[in-house]
């Protein structure tokens, strides 16, 4: 497993400030260690082994969430132990692509998944996402991830250099009412546009 990403290397906040729910993160790296080495020494052994600990996703690592509270562990150390735990999660997988089926099949997945990206970055921009529901619902502000999915687009079509860490940080305004984008409908589209990245990178 990556290194600094046990519990035991992450700080607590301030009883001022709020971090993550200490023993939710403790509860989710302790599942996610077992799993990852369960697999790197070569998979469950029996029957009990394959029901009590399954495979670890680099999704599971992408979505994970944890509350807020005061105390709590502090929020950069515990995302950026995520990222490196999603990336090493995703080279895994890339390899286990690569054994099946080569480079060529490797390529032929991912072309698969940016074609699921592509038809929204072919919108023009203002219009490739949702609005959110209620005039007073918070959204993003549309230029913002419309510059970012012009990069994307960039990036899946010509080449140009972007990393998935830009898109994992990347922060947008907020804005409220029908002339914002609706923000779980931007944060789903950016999360597969990740997974991509990382089994690329």
């Amino acid at each position: 497993m990556p290194s600094n990403t046990t519990t035991s290397r992450f700080t607590r906040v301030p009883r001022s400030t709020r971090g993550y729910v200490p023993s939710e993160v403790d509860e989710f790296f302790a599942r996610a260690k077992v799993a990852y080495e369960r697999e790197r020494k070569g998979g469950a052994r029996s029957r009990r082994d394959a029901s009590d600990v399954r495979p670890l996703r680099s999704w599971e690592v992408r979505t994970a969430a944890f509350r807020l509270a005061r105390g709590g562990y502090d929020v950069q150390e515990v995302d950026a132990a995520l990222d490196r735990l999603e990336d090493a999660v995703a080279a895994r997988e890339r390899s286990r692509l690569m054994d099946d089926g080569g480079e060529a099949a490797l390529m032929d997945e991912l072309a698969r998944r940016a074609r699921t990206l592509q038809e929204r970055l072919d919108r023009p921009a203002g219009e490739r996402f949702a609005a959110p529901r209620g005039r007073f619902e918070r959204g993003y502000e549309p230029a913002d991830v419309d510059e970012l999915c012009d990069r994307l687009n960039s990036y899946f079509n010509d080449g140009s250099p972007m990393s998935a860490d830009e898109v994992r940080r990347a922060v947008f305004r907020a804005r409220r009412g029908r002339a914002a984008y609706r923000e779980p409908v931007v944060d789903a589209f950016l999360d597969r546009a990740v997974a991509i990245m990382v089994t690329v990178d």
